[in-house]
């Protein structure tokens, strides 16, 4: 089932947790993923990484790393089409701060959010860092079935670990239909909506979220990706997304030729599996 964890939580690095969850698209064919995370604070609480649902199993885990959830200083969104899980989240741990992304705020009445998460940033710096893509929408990606490119990117610095949900994609044993499609084990990847709505339609954009990518390779000391679709890169992750933006250069020359041309961009299809379509965790 969609949003049931897959495994318990892992211990990416000292003070940084992770737990998979399953996420199924093209009618269940396809476990895509999802995920969520818990970092600790230097002040000994932790901040939860977006939300899966706290099945009896799961919860336990995190009862006994946040002493019941006392330790929880906040859950914070990353993603504007992660949203499935957080009710579930809410109600299990309904006494902590929730914060959430401009279409989490909009789309979710039932939780009282404290404050929109990239507004709210500072309070966790220098220790927690967040930025969102450049050359891309952050506030309202349209179309929303299909442009799931922007997220919060987050950085813990104590652990060398960056959170990430769409933007970057991680393959950790991919199934046989996406084998089909050239995925192999351990490849690192940019979201499918790059070539379509995930970029700005303007020349700039491709240029701007190169640049973006080049500024986060200077400026945080990672060692570990972590990702909703699919896995988790532990170790050389940094190495990873450098190969990966120099084999890319024929790609952003591509999209930036496409929107110079105003050919237009095209919709690689629905990321998702709700009744809309839309959310794909």
């Amino acid at each position: 089932m969609s949003g049931t964890p897959s495994k318990g939580l892992i211990e990416v690095a000292p003070g940084f947790y992770n737990v998979r969850a399953h996420f199924y698209v093209l009618a269940g064919m396809i476990d895509i993923g999802t995920h969520m995370s818990l970092c600790r604070l230097q002040n000994g609480k932790f901040l939860v990484l977006d939300a899966i649902k706290p099945v009896p199993a799961l919860k336990k885990e995190i009862d006994q790393l946040t002493n019941g959830g006392e330790l929880i200083d906040a859950v914070i969104a990353t993603h504007p089409f992660h949203s499935l899980y957080f009710k579930d989240f809410y109600a299990a741990y309904p006494n902590t701060r929730y914060f959430g992304t401009p279409r989490h705020i909009k789309m979710i009445k039932d939780i009282p959010w404290a404050g929109e998460t990239m507004e709210s940033k500072g309070q966790w710096e220098p220790e927690i860092e967040m930025r969102i893509p450049a050359g891309s929408e952050y506030v309202d990606p349209k179309p929303p079935k299909s442009n799931h490119f922007c997220n919060v990117v987050v950085f813990h610095k104590a652990s060398r670990t960056i959170f990430n949900d769409d933007n970057l994609m991680v393959f950790n044993d991919p199934g046989f239909l996406l084998r089909m499609f050239g995925i192999k084990d351990g490849d690192v990847i940019f979201h499918p909506s790059i070539k379509g709505p995930g970029l700005n339609p303007t020349p700039e954009a491709p240029l701007e979220y190169k640049k973006w990518i080049l500024q986060m390779l200077i400026d945080w000391d990672f060692d570990n990706l972590v990702t909703a679709h699919n896995g988790n890169q532990i170790g050389g992750a940094k190495q990873k997304i450098e190969a990966l933006l120099n084999k890319s250069e024929k790609l952003f020359a591509k999209i930036r030729k496409q929107n110079c041309d105003k050919a237009g961009k095209k919709d690689c299809g629905a990321w998702g599996d709700d009744k809309d379509g839309h959310e794909c965790g």
